[in-house]
């Protein structure tokens, strides 16, 4: 087998996957050969955000068209019905599950309407009730029907959350809300890899951490098509990555026979990629984020 194709036979689920950083995390799991569940809201019917690009069947399709095999499933991963409802659908296909990367996230909506740097007294609370329903709690359920489903009787899995880098720097004006959730996140990844090692189960529970990523909504709001070669003409985008090197650093993470050595902790992509000797699809090795 070769390295392209490392997780031939695997299968792997993405929330959150129609857009963003769970989008390139799914491609480049379809580029290694896997399986890749991609879920979402955001359908060809339907899109969540119609200012932006990006539906789950469109990722399904391009993970297909990499050489893995997408497959595409509405689901709201702030309904727990919904939720329950995939992981039975990939029960009865599939009959096991390998990888799961809980990246579903809330709480950009209106975010050129409200100042998502604005003190917290001024952010509307219905950011703060979205990350944490859409965010954190829905890494939880995931994770939760992940073992129920399927990793307990495997004996085997691996759940990467995704969150932040681990210091946002000096005294940055950080949105509240999002800083609380995201940290939060990191937290229950650690008191989650404790429950998995106290009941002697070899499934491993990891956070994983991207830069600044170059989104659909950053492409959007610096006036450039999504996946615009020429952005380093703007400099502030210098520092900036492809949403895809996350997904590199994911693609490391599950081809590893020890990561659970990696259990509990927030790994950040640009360590991973010095760790694990791979670059951004532009060739560039970005470092860990810092502001």
């Amino acid at each position: 087998m070769t390295k392209s194709k490392q997780l031939q036979g695997q299968v792997a689920l993405v929330t959150g996957s129609s857009r963003g950083a769970g989008r390139g995390i799914a491609l480049v799991l379809g580029e290694a050969g896997a399986t890749v569940y991609v879920t979402g809201r955001s359908t060809k019917a339907q899109s969540t955000q119609t200012d932006l690009t990006g539906t789950i069947e469109d990722t399904a399709e391009e993970v297909t068209a990499r050489g893995g095999v997408g497959i595409a499933v509405r689901c709201d991963h702030t309904v727990e019905a919904d939720v329950q409802k995939l992981y039975e659908q990939i029960k009865q296909e599939q009959g096991k599950l390998d990888l799961v990367v809980n990246n579903a996230w809330g709480g950009y909506e209106d975010i050129e309407k409200d100042d998502f740097l604005a003190p917290f007294w001024k952010q509307p609370l219905k950011r703060w009730d979205s990350m944490f329903d859409a965010g954190l709690r829905a890494q939880m359920v995931s994770s939760r029907y992940a073992m129920s489903t399927f990793f307990l009787e495997q004996k085997r899995g691996l759940i990467i959350n995704t969150g932040v880098y681990s210091d946002i720097g000096g005294d940055y004006p950080v949105n509240v809300f999002y800083d609380t959730v995201k940290r939060a996140v990191v937290n229950m990844t650690r008191a989650m890899a404790l429950n998995l090692k106290a009941n002697q189960l070899d499934v491993t529970a990891l956070a994983l951490a991207p830069g600044w990523m170059r989104t659909e909504a950053v492409y959007k709001h610096y006036g450039l098509e999504p996946g615009d070669p020429d952005f380093m003409r703007i400099e502030e985008l210098h520092a900036t990555e492809s949403v895809e090197y996350i997904g590199r650093a994911v693609v490391a993470l599950a081809s590893d026979t020890q990561v659970q050595l990696k259990a509990g902790l927030l790994h950040e992509v640009g360590s991973l990629a010095a760790e694990y000797d791979f670059t951004d699809i532009d060739g560039r090795r970005m470092p860990p984020f810092r502001v």
